[in-house]
C-alpha cells in the first residue's frame, strides 16, 4: 500500500486534485474534515478551543469557524494555540487510519489532504508527498469565491501559511494547477500510474 501527502496552499486547488485522486481509487483522509469534526459541539477539542477564544466564537451552539479563523490568521500567537488544540488530536487520527488501511489489503492508496503537511510533521507518516501549485491570483480569487472572503482576508490567510516554494523544495512531486482541469486531471493520472 502507498500513502501519498498531498499538500498546498490556500486556493491551489488541493481539494480538487484529492477528489481526482479519489475517483481513479484511493481512499481520502482529509484533515481539514477530521478537524472539524473536533470542533462540534461534545467533540474532544470544542470546550477548548471555546475556553482558549471565548464564547464569542459560538454561534447557534456551534464554533463559528468564520469569526475563528478571521481571529487566528490576524494573530500568529492565536493561530498556533489553536494549532495546539487541534494538530495532535488530528494527527492522532490520521495516524491510526493508516494502520487500519495498512491492514485493509483491499486499499491501494491513501491520499492523505493536509493543508498544513510539513508543519505538522505528517510528511513523515507518508511514502510521498505531493504539492499543488497555482499562481497567487488564481489562489486569492479561488480562495475569496470558495470561502466567501474578502481578497485581503484570503492574501493574509497565505501569508500566515508556509511559503508555497518552501512546499514545493520539501515535495518529491509537484502539480501545477493553474491550466485547465483536464490539464490537471492529465497530471494526476501519470502520477497515480507511476505510484
Amino acid at each position: 500500500m502507498t500513502v501519498i501527502g498531498l499538500t498546498g496552499s490556500l486556493g491551489t486547488g488541493k481539494s480538487t486534485v484529492a477528489r481526482m485522486f479519489k475517483a481513479l481509487g484511493a481512499h481520502v483522509l482529509d484533515a481539514d474534515q477530521i478537524a472539524r469534526q473536533l470542533m462540534r459541539p461534545g467533540a474532544p477539542c470544542f470546550m477548548r478551543i471555546v475556553k482558549m477564544f471565548g464564547k464569542d466564537i459560538i454561534a447557534s451552539g456551534r464554533i463559528d469557524r468564520k469569526k475563528l479563523a478571521s481571529r487566528v490568521f490576524a494573530d500568529a500567537r492565536q493561530r498556533r494555540r489553536l494549532e495546539q488544540i487541534i494538530h495532535p488530536k488530528v494527527r492522532k487520527i490520521i495516524v491510526k487510519k493508516i494502520r487500519e488501511g495498512k491492514r485493509d489489503k483491499s486499499r491501494r492508496v491513501i491520499v492523505i489532504d493536509v493543508p498544513l503537511l510539513f508543519e505538522a510533521k505528517l510528511n513523515r507518516c507518508v511514502d510521498h508527498t505531493i504539492v499543488v501549485t497555482a499562481g497567487r491570483a488564481e489562489q486569492i480569487a479561488r480562495a475569496a469565491r470558495n470561502l466567501g472572503i474578502t481578497k485581503a482576508e484570503a492574501k493574509r490567510r497565505i501569508k500566515a501559511q508556509m511559503p508555497l516554494r518552501q512546499k514545493i523544495r520539501l515535495a518529491d512531486i509537484t502539480i501545477d494547477n493553474h491550466g485547465t482541469f483536464n490539464q490537471t486531471q492529465k497530471q494526476v493520472k501519470q502520477i497515480w500510474e507511476r505510484l
